[in-house]
């Protein structure tokens, strides 16, 4: 297939670019600025320069093109802000940035269309030790600052399974670990701020296992499904960054985080959260190649 991938060198971007390209379809990436431009192009690429926040610029550069996909990568998790509001930048990529890449695929006549979603969408919450699937209840508000998460999560599904001219498919991935994100085990990669305790319980998933499961769905998903994308363990905060920075993860109380950054209470303290994976197993033909954080941050070091 030809597709267009938003978000092309980001920390999943880079390997689904490659791992697109290992199967034969090819990528069309949409990049706003030079740098990335040229990131696109060394992987292998071909490249639209367009902003797609900027609805009308993005569809005068794609006038004329044609692909059979969309694929929605973007997120700006680069710089979080200390406090979360409507117009964070990835909650607008998920409610006007999708609305953007839904009309691009209109006018590139794809039948399918890919959004990255979230599986910590069910809930920031203690969830106990009840296992969700895709038939639980998804992007319901918990009442707390994560609510503007849960709002752009349930935007960019609702719009892509709405969307008649396109089978819309959500991959609600894990929190993802592994080169390019905050948990590499790169040399050299800085230490993160985690609970005292270790923090809570939440499904997580290797950029390389994502890459491949979004292949996956790409070639076998059935439109208006989602999938959640994780791996068979889930871990605590405090395991995986120490896991991934050899031990040097900042250590600070739960206060201490909310006070930093109020998000981080729901999101690093109070969420105990285990999924299930069965859906993608069964319907794309996928598994995790790293079933848990221990092998795939062990498969990086030397």
């Amino acid at each position: 297939m030809r597709v267009l991938l938003a978000g092309a060198t980001g920390a999943i971007g880079r390997p689904l670019t490659r791992a697109l390209i290992a199967n034969g379809h090819e990528v069309l990436a949409v990049a706003r600025r030079a740098e990335t431009a040229q990131a696109a192009t060394a992987l292998g690429a071909e490249v639209v320069r367009a902003d797609a926040m900027d609805r009308d610029g993005l569809l005068r550069a794609l006038d004329g093109l044609r692909a059979d996909a969309v694929i929605h990568e973007l997120t700006a998790l680069t710089a979080p802000k200390r406090t979360l509001d409507e117009n964070d930048p990835s909650t607008l990529l998920r409610t006007r940035g999708t609305a953007n890449l839904l009309a691009a695929a209109e006018i590139l006549g794809a039948g399918r269309f890919l959004t990255q979603s979230m599986a910590l969408g069910y809930g920031y919450t203690d969830h106990g030790d009840r296992v969700r699937d895709e038939s639980d209840p998804f992007a319901v508000r918990n009442g707390n600052v994560a609510d503007f998460v849960i709002d752009g999560l349930r935007s960019t599904e609702e719009q892509a399974f709405a969307a008649g001219h396109v089978d819309g498919i959500a991959l609600r991935y894990g929190l993802f670990y592994g080169p390019g994100t905050w948990f590499d085990a790169t040399p050299g990669s800085r230490p993160t701020p985690v609970p005292w305790n270790g923090g809570g319980l939440v499904p997580w998933i290797h950029v390389a296992d994502a890459a491949a499961a979004t292949v996956a769905a790409l070639e076998r998903g059935s439109g208006g499904q989602a999938y959640n994308i994780v791996d068979d363990r889930p871990a605590r905060w405090g395991e995986v960054a120490a896991a991934a920075r050899g031990g040097r993860a900042v250590r600070l109380p739960g206060r201490a985080l909310r006070l930093m950054v109020p998000y981080f209470g729901p999101l690093m303290v109070d969420t105990v959260l285990r999924v299930s994976n069965t859906r993608a197993r069964r319907e794309l033909g996928w598994t995790p190649g790293y079933p848990s954080y221990r092998e795939g941050l062990a498969a990086a070091r030397p």
